[in-house]
């Protein structure tokens, strides 16, 4: 099982509560996720990031077609105007 861990900071931190709607949104839609989880900050310091995704995928090729699934790249268009910063961990368990 790969997990993907993405962290997102928004240029208007008022977009985060949106993007964490519409992530979640794509639970069934996207065939290769295996889980999702998306947790927005709460408690707003100067090394907070805004908004917390997790998904799981059975493998690497999971978390590509996931990337490239036509639902996900539709809310990437919309997402990435709206980010100030994103930082990314993939990891095997195990």
């Amino acid at each position: 099982m790969l997990t993907h861990v993405v962290l997102m900071k928004f240029a208007d931190p008022a977009d985060a509560a949106k993007s964490a709607r519409l992530l979640e949104d794509l639970i069934g839609k996207v065939e290769s996720i295996r889980t999702l989880e998306v947790r927005l900050d709460e408690l707003r310091t100067e090394v907070s990031w805004d908004l917390f995704l997790v998904t799981t995928h059975d493998d690497a090729d999971g978390l590509k077609a996931y990337q490239t699934d036509p639902v996900h790249l539709e809310l990437a268009s919309w997402l990435k105007p709206r980010l100030a910063a994103r930082a990314v961990v993939d990891y095997t368990a195990g």
